[in-house]
Formats: C-alpha cells, sequence, structure tokens
C-alpha cells in the first residue's frame, strides 16, 4: 500500500487544494485530515513510548524475575 503525503493550507473558503495524485481516475481513496500540530504532538507521544520501554535497568529487573520472555520475530 503506497501513502501520499501532502501539507497545505486551508483557504478562506474552508477548502483545500491538493496536487495531481499519482492514481487512476475513479480509484477509491481515504483521506484523513489532521492539523499539522497535532501530527507532531502525536510523532512525540509515539517516540517519549518508544523509549520509555527502551530501559536497561527495567529490562534487567524483568529479566530476573522470568516473566519477560525476548521474542524473536
Amino acid at each position: 500500500m503506497n501513502a501520499y503525503r501532502y501539507h497545505t493550507t486551508v483557504k478562506e473558503n474552508g477548502t483545500i487544494d491538493l496536487p495531481e495524485i499519482p492514481l487512476p481516475k475513479g480509484a477509491k481513496v481515504e483521506v484523513i485530515i489532521l492539523p499539522e500540530n497535532e501530527s507532531l504532538e502525536m510523532m512525540q507521544a509515539a517516540e517519549s513510548s518508544i523509549k520509555f520501554w527502551d530501559n536497561p535497568v527495567d529490562d534487567a529487573t524483568w529479566e530476573k524475575t522470568g516473566v519477560a520472555q525476548v521474542v524473536n520475530y
């Protein structure tokens, strides 16, 4: 699946313009409108969650309990 990201500004009449989309005429698409500041906040929240789980002290504690198992996919 391909995703296309475009940044634009809402016009005075509440509409937005997008460049020509590289899909065939009549193709069904899903459009999600996400204000840029919310997009940045979501990305920062995701990154902080990753940092929370990547913690060597916590990892060592869980490994000692024998509860946590490393699973390689």
